[in-house]
């Protein structure tokens, strides 16, 4: 790993004063080990020089399904339950050890090369060694996890129904092996997939192992009306509630959605510390609903962005996610709401704060990862820059198309354009197989 020195840059600091400076960045292995102007090249120092070029933190996504990325377009134009029993959950019952290796590639190089460092990450039932592979290899951050789904019947899939044991002991080997791997740069978090799929003692068992190994817990919330009705049915409370009467609602649970909330699960959130990811795109497509983020602000909780899964969103761009976050919610709370600082905030340093790396990525700052992404912002579609907020320009106006290079741990993963720890070709070529051989695995093919 070479040490990196970045010159000449408009840097987008995210620190808590949240600073906009011009300047260069030194970077020394992984960290970033000077900030300031004019500073001087160092023997074997690799300079970039950034003239004309935004600097900014690494996009932190709280909510995504790299096993997911190869049913891109195979989910569209259906609600949330219809969408798994009919296509999401037959897809993941299909998928083999390749199958998925390349699904979490085509999703990681889609992520890195629109900005994306950190991602939370939910796998499927099984195969789940080959998503940490594809992690290892590519250079991302991430804190993943195999999917949990131990409650019997329904709709669910014989290959996708798991006993709690095994799903228990899976889930333990898994983090032994990866939790920690790449110097901490991959984490575990234990996966169940939301309530309608776990047993009691499924989640019990979880809330005491992340609290023995101190990982965080993923898993989905009121992300539908039907689902939440279902959960009402088989617990007698709504998701939050009984989420928290499980002891389950603490610093470490991260939950995707929280769109159908009510004062006490609000309070329940704040209070516990309890971090939610916010996923417009895929709300908006499955027809879920719109979370009211600005009530969530002004309750404290802690709110970040994801991207969910593709065929529910069908891309995983940070852009078109902050830039939804942004604008769905002024015509009911007004044009000042959700502005492009606190969404800006929500996809870099409040995603490092739900994974609790705050202290480590989320800023531009001394002594923390150089996860950075560098964008071309001197375009048609960013002009006039003069007397523009630059945090403006990348909200509104900016696309992943701007991004030109991506920094993870303090290693160029793309370079102009480049991808520099995946075979893009290979990538696309093996996908397509993959997809084609799922397919005709189920009804759907």
């Amino acid at each position: 790993m070479a040490d990196i020195l970045i010159r000449n840059a408009e840097i987008v600091t995210m620190n808590s004063s949240e600073d906009i400076i011009t300047g260069d960045i030194r970077i020394k292995g992984s960290l970033i080990a000077e900030i300031g102007s004019g500073l001087t090249p160092q023997a074997g120092e690799t300079v970039i020089d950034a003239t004309n070029r935004t600097v900014i933190p690494g996009f932190i996504q709280t909510h995504i399904h790299l096993c997911q990325t190869l049913f891109r377009g195979k989910g569209d134009d259906l609600e949330l339950m219809d969408w798994l029993r009919k296509r999401i959950w037959p897809l993941e019952a299909a998928h083999d050890e390749e199958s998925l290796y390349y699904s979490a590639m085509l999703g990681i190089g889609e992520l890195i090369s629109s900005g994306t460092t950190t991602i939370v990450d939910m796998e499927t039932v099984h195969h789940t060694d080959f998503a940490f592979q594809a992690i290892a290899a590519s250079g991302i951050r991430a804190l993943s996890g195999k999917v949990m789904m131990d409650q019997k019947g329904g709709d669910v899939p014989a290959a996708l129904q798991e006993d709690t044991a095994s799903s228990l002991q899976e889930s333990v080997d898994l983090l032994e092996k990866w939790n920690g791997y790449g110097g901490g740069r991959i984490q575990y978090a234990f996966s169940p997939r939301f309530v309608i799929s776990c047993t009691e003692p499924l989640l019990t068992e979880v809330r005491d192992l992340s609290a023995r190994y101190e990982v965080k817990v993923h898993t989905h919330a009121s992300e539908n009306l039907g689902e939440i009705e279902i959960v009402q049915a088989m617990t007698g409370m709504r998701n939050i509630v009984y989420l928290d009467h499980l002891g389950l609602a603490n610093e470490r649970l991260i939950l995707a959605h929280c769109i159908w909330l009510d004062a006490e699960e609000r309070r329940i959130l704040r209070e516990r510390g309890v971090h939610v990811s916010h996923c417009p795109g895929s709300n908006l497509k499955l027809a879920s609903g719109i979370a009211d983020t600005p009530g969530m602000l002004h309750e404290q909780v802690s709110l970040s962005l994801g991207a969910d899964g593709a065929p529910c969103n069908n891309n995983l761009d940070m852009f078109n996610e902050m830039r939804l976050a942004a604008i769905i919610q002024k015509p009911q709370h007004g044009p000042t709401t959700m502005d492009a600082r606190s969404v800006f905030r929500m996809a870099t340093i409040g995603g490092a704060k739900a994974v609790g790396m705050e202290n480590s990525i989320g800023s531009i700052e001394v002594g923390k990862k150089a996860d950075l992404a560098l964008l071309n912002l001197r375009n048609f579609h960013t002009f006039p820059s003069y007397d523009v907020d630059p945090i403006s320009r990348i909200v509104y106006s900016a696309t992943r198309a701007d991004v030109e290079t991506t920094l993870i741990d303090g290693e160029i993963v793309m370079d102009r354009g480049l991808m520099k720890t995946m075979d893009k070709e290979i990538v696309l070529q093996e996908a397509n197989r993959s997809i084609k051989r799922l397919l005709s695995r189920t009804p759907l093919g």
